[in-house]
């Protein structure tokens, strides 16, 4: 009898944006002459810089001649890519990382997802609150959440609510905590904390032997000096930190799939008798084991992000996503409603009008104005109350849904 493993039955019924894209379909099906405008999921509309594209075609040929054709790669990246990586996402802000340290892969949801495979089946987890749904939910299908309770906590997991009402700056656990996930520029609020207060998680990080996750998937966003682009700005974060990148959304990998991890050699995990492990090594072993790498030709595309044209084309990609951020956060201002984010990130928070709860407002925005955008309770409980915009959309539907917006809200 194949056994299955119970704990994927603890889950909720269905992943959030599964459940978003069931409800707009509805919606669809019963008013097909609906204009619906999506400003829900954080997919990028904006095609592939050009740099990209002719590295894309210039490694399609290579694959064409006996020559030059590439099999199978190094599983961790090849080094052209990860030597600009070095250089000018680490370099350029003082910090030195070996090649080694780094690992190309598919996309910073699968190593979110997956980094927890590496630790103990009773290792404890902390969260922020509200928070992307792959951290909580590859913890519960392995078995360390326990159970789910009525006001949509599960009770092994340690909760760091951020609201309003706390600035959405996390406080440090109250009880001892062994892995931390912090994603700054925040998804889904939008917002982000100092280096003051990111030196903080860290200095606690060393104090009880806890490794922080950090996902950093938008830091091309950040137009603040204060706001750390990288955690290993702060002193001491080498030592109890992996961080997280994605090519996804400065350059629109989407649906191309690049991303990297940072593993440095200094973080430590123990076994039960207290001998310090690499978990860089422990990361090399599962990454060679469960993946065989990314394509080469994806790879020439993302080499080509750090060639001086293509530098150039996704800062103009970023220019254009914030100000749609930027049209977004004044016009739900203007209605009176309150809203945060769309400074250092391409995501607009907002409290949801007269007290409505998030799925309320979801159907409200659909039916109404046929506006997608995401429920904030979809994020965890104390997104409840909340909502959240993207400002990945076009600039024309951008403008038009927020004249929608407007309209609908005006004061």
């Amino acid at each position: 009898m194949a056994l299955i493993n119970e704990n994927y039955l603890k889950l909720p019924g269905s992943y959030l944006f599964s459940e978003i894209a069931r409800r707009v379909e509805a919606y669809k099906t019963a008013n097909p002459e609906a204009n619906i405008i999506r400003l829900g999921i954080g997919d990028v509309t904006k095609p592939l810089p050009e740099a990209v594209i002719t590295g894309l075609h210039a490694a399609v040929d290579e694959m064409a001649d006996e020559k030059t054709f590439k099999g199978y790669g190094p599983e961790q990246g090849y080094d052209f890519l990860l030597e600009k990586i070095v250089e000018f996402d680490f370099k350029t802000r003082g910090v030195d990382l070996a090649i080694d340290e780094i690992f190309v892969s598919d996309g910073s949801k699968s190593d979110t997802a997956n980094i927890q495979e590496l630790f103990s089946q009773d290792t404890k987890i902390a969260i922020t609150d509200p928070v992307y749904p792959v951290y909580v939910d590859s913890n519960v299908m392995a078995g360390r959440s326990g159970t789910l309770g009525a006001d949509g906590k599960w009770s092994e997991m340690a909760y760091m609510p951020c609201t309003a009402e706390n600035g959405f700056v996390p406080q440090l656990p109250t009880k001892k905590v062994d892995l931390i996930y912090l994603c700054f520029p925040n998804n889904p609020t939008g917002t982000t904390i100092n280096k003051t207060e990111l030196k903080k998680w860290v200095d606690y990080a060393k104090a009880n032997q806890a490794i922080i996750l950090y996902d950093a998937a938008y830091e091309a966003y950040i137009q603040e000096d204060d706001v750390a682009h990288s955690i290993y700005e702060i002193d001491g974060a080498k030592e109890v930190a992996i961080e997280f990148r994605s090519f996804s959304k400065n350059a629109g990998f989407t649906g191309t799939r690049c991303s990297y991890v940072v593993v440095p050699k200094e973080v430590m995990g123990y076994t039960k008798a207290g001998e310090p492990v690499e978990i860089n090594k422990l990361w090399n072993r599962r990454h060679c084991t469960k993946f065989n790498g990314v394509p080469y030709i994806i790879q020439k595309g993302a080499e080509a992000v750090y060639s001086e044209a293509g530098q150039q084309q996704i800062k103009a990609l970023v220019a254009y996503y914030m100000n749609n951020a930027k049209m977004i956060r004044e016009g739900v201002a203007s209605t009176g409603i309150e809203v945060f984010g769309g400074i250092n990130a391409p995501y607009i928070w907002l409290k949801t009008p007269e007290g409505m709860d998030s799925w309320a407002f979801f159907d409200k925005l659909l039916s109404e104005v046929n506006i997608v955008g995401t429920p904030g309770v979809g994020f965890g409980p104390s997104g409840e109350g909340y909502f959240r915009l993207t400002a990945f959309g076009s600039k024309e539907n951008t403008q038009e849904a927020i004249r929608r917006f407007t309209t609908e809200f005006k004061l």
